[in-house]
C-alpha cells in the first residue's frame, strides 16, 4: 500500500508540473526557456533535453559567436576554404580559425536553431583564418627578438643559401660545412677559413594569418638583407662613373658591397654603368650577422730610413745623394674578421721579410733640418687601401687611402718638406699642404682634427701629421691624398708616386 501511495505521488507532481510550471514561470517575472536567444545570430533554444549533450559554441576574441551543430561542420569548411582560397598559393598546408578565434565542446540540456550558414559565412566575410606554416625564429643570447613565416622551409633554407653567398665563396663554403682541411695560401691573395652566424636560429611549425607568410624567396632574401627596415636611398648614375665611385661617394662602400645590394642589376665590380641608372645605395639592414673569418698573405713595403751627412763641400740648400735607398719587402699573414661583407677587424698573424731595406745616404751643404723633399714618396696611412682611386668619380682629383685595420689610425708626411698651408674648408675639412721644394707638394685632406704643426714647420717623412678623418665632404673615414706641381696642376698619385701595385690599388 506504501508502495502505490509514492507512485501516485510521483505522478501527480508530473501533471502539475506539465500544466501549471509555464503559468507559474511568468508568474515569477522569468522568461520563457524557448524564447531565450545566444550569440551574434540570435540562436534560441528549440527544445531542453532530458539528458545533456555536446554543443560547439564558437568564440571570436571572447564574445560568443553561435553554436554549431557539429565539430565535423568547421572542419569541413576549413578544408573547403582551403582548398578554394590557398592550396594553390599555400601547398601543403591547412587552415585553422583565426587569430582570437576558438572553438570550444560543452556539455548543456539546450538544442538551439541551427546557425551553422550564418557563422561560417561570418569567418568567410572577416576573412578568419590561419595557415599552417614555417615560423622562422632569430634569438640572441636572451631573447627571440624576431620571427617571420614562410610557406615551407624549403623557401627559406633557398633564400639563406642565396644571402651566405654573398660573403663567402661557395667552394669554400662546401670545404667548411664538411670540415675538409682547407689549404694554407701559397700566394698573394685570401682564403676564407671559417663562418658562422651570430645568432640562433630556428624553425617551427606554427600559424600565421594568410598575408604575413611569405610566398617567395625574393620576399625572403629581402628581409634577411633588411630586416623590418623598408627604407631605401638610390643614386643615379652619372657620366664616368664607376661601381667603386659610386660606394665612394655614397656612405663609403665599397665597390663589393655596392654589388652586393645590387644582385639584380650588376654581376661584377668592374661593370660599365649606364648614364642615369638607378642603383641602391642603403647597405644591409639584416636581423642576422654573417661573420667570416679570412687569412690574407699580403706583401707590403719595409720602407728605408734616410740617413743626412754634412759636406762642407756642397752649397748651402744643396744636397746630393750619395747612397740611393731603396724599399724592402715583408709578407703578412693578417686574420680578419668580415660582418656581413664589411672587414671589422684584422691582426697580424705572422711576417716574414723578404728582402731588407737600403738605407738612403744624403749629403747636405747645411747643418739645419733638411726641407727638400727626396723625390721618392711612402704611403701616408698604415695598412693602407684605395678606397677611391684618382677620379673614381667625376672630378674627383685625388686618391682616397684609408688604414684597413684602423679608421682612425695616423697620419705621415709622405715624404720630407715645410708645411705650407693647415687649414679647414667645407669640402676637404681639416687638411695640410706640404711643399717638398722640389718642385711637388703634397695634399692631406679629411683629417679628424687640425694638425698641430705651423706654416712653416719643417718635417721629415714618415713624420706624424695628424690622424684620419672624415671632416668635410666625406662619406666615411679616410685621407684625400694629392700630388701637384708648384704650378698647380695635380697628378695620379699612383702615376709615379705610390707603389700602388704593392697594395693592389692604382
Amino acid at each position: 500500500m506504501k508502495r502505490l501511495l509514492i507512485i501516485a505521488g510521483c505522478f501527480a507532481a508530473a501533471v502539475f508540473i506539465v500544466l501549471f510550471q509555464p503559468s507559474l514561470t511568468a508568474s515569477m517575472g522569468m522568461k520563457p526557456v524557448e524564447e531565450e536567444e545566444a550569440g551574434l545570430f540570435h540562436q534560441k533554444v528549440e527544445r531542453i533535453n532530458g539528458v545533456d549533450s555536446t554543443v560547439f559554441p564558437v568564440y571570436h576574441s571572447g564574445q560568443l559567436i553561435g553554436y554549431l551543430s557539429d565539430e565535423g561542420v568547421l572542419n569541413r569548411h576549413l578544408k573547403q576554404v582551403y582548398k578554394e582560397r590557398y592550396e594553390e598559393t599555400f601547398p601543403g598546408s591547412k587552415a585553422y580559425l583565426g587569430e582570437d578565434m576558438y572553438m570550444t565542446a560543452e556539455r548543456s540540456y539546450y538544442t538551439y536553431t541551427n546557425a551553422d550558414a550564418e557563422i561560417l559565412q561570418y569567418l568567410d566575410d572577416n576573412n578568419l583564418y590561419m595557415l599552417e606554416a614555417t615560423a622562422v625564429s632569430f634569438a640572441d643570447d636572451t631573447d627571440v627578438y624576431a620571427r617571420i613565416y614562410v610557406a615551407d622551409a624549403d623557401l627559406y633554407e633557398s633564400a639563406m643559401n642565396t644571402y651566405v653567398s654573398y660573403f663567402i665563396d661557395s667552394g669554400a663554403l662546401l670545404q667548411i660545412t664538411r670540415n675538409e682541411s682547407i689549404p694554407a695560401l701559397t700566394s698573394f691573395g685570401s682564403r676564407e677559413t671559417g663562418i658562422m652566424i651570430a645568432q640562433k636560429i630556428t624553425t617551427s611549425r606554427e600559424y600565421a594569418r594568410p598575408d604575413e607568410i611569405m610566398k617567395t624567396e625574393d620576399e625572403v632574401l629581402e628581409y634577411l638583407k633588411y630586416g623590418e627596415n623598408t627604407e631605401r636611398e638610390y643614386y643615379t648614375v652619372r657620366q664616368y662613373d664607376t661601381i667603386a665611385g659610386v660606394g665612394a661617394k655614397n656612405h663609403g662602400l665599397s665597390a663589393t658591397q655596392i654589388l652586393n645590394i645590387n644582385r639584380d642589376k650588376l654581376s661584377s665590380t668592374d661593370q660599365i654603368l649606364n648614364e642615369g641608372e638607378q642603383l641602391c645605395v642603403t647597405y644591409f639592414t639584416s636581423p642576422i650577422d654573417i661573420v667570416v673569418t679570412r687569412e690574407s698573405l699580403k706583401q707590403l713595403p719595409v720602407y728605408y730610413s734616410t740617413s743626412y751627412v754634412e759636406d762642407a763641400d756642397i752649397l748651402v740648400g744643396e744636397q746630393q745623394i750619395r747612397q740611393e735607398g731603396q724599399n724592402g719587402s715583408r709578407n703578412v699573414l693578417y686574420t680578419e674578421r668580415w660582418v656581413n661583407g664589411v672587414l671589422m677587424n684584422g691582426t697580424e698573424k705572422s711576417s716574414v721579410t723578404t728582402s731588407e731595406p737600403v738605407s738612403e745616404v744624403i749629403a747636405l751643404g747645411t747643418m739645419a733640418k733638411p726641407d727638400v723633399g727626396t723625390g721618392k714618396y711612402i704611403f701616408p696611412v698604415d695598412n693602407p687601401a684605395i678606397s677611391c682611386g684618382h677620379y673614381c668619380y667625376w672630378n674627383h682629383n685625388g686618391t682616397d687611402l684609408i688604414d684597413q685595420y684602423d679608421s682612425y689610425g695616423n697620419v705621415y708626411a709622405s715624404d720630407t718638406g715645410v708645411v705650407e698651408e693647415n687649414s679647414y674648408n667645407w669640402v676637404n675639412g681639416n687638411y695640410i699642404i706640404i711643399n717638398h721644394n722640389n718642385g711637388y707638394l703634397t695634399y692631406y685632406g679629411h683629417m679628424r682634427i687640425p694638425s698641430p704643426l705651423q706654416v712653416g714647420d719643417i718635417v721629415t717623412k714618415g713624420q706624424l701629421i695628424g690622424y684620419i678623418g672624415m671632416t668635410g665632404l666625406a662619406s666615411g673615414p679616410h685621407v684625400h691624398f694629392g700630388v701637384m706641381n708648384d704650378k698647380g696642376d695635380i697628378f695620379d698619385a699612383c702615376d709615379g708616386f705610390l707603389d700602388c701595385a704593392s697594395i693592389g690599388g692604382g
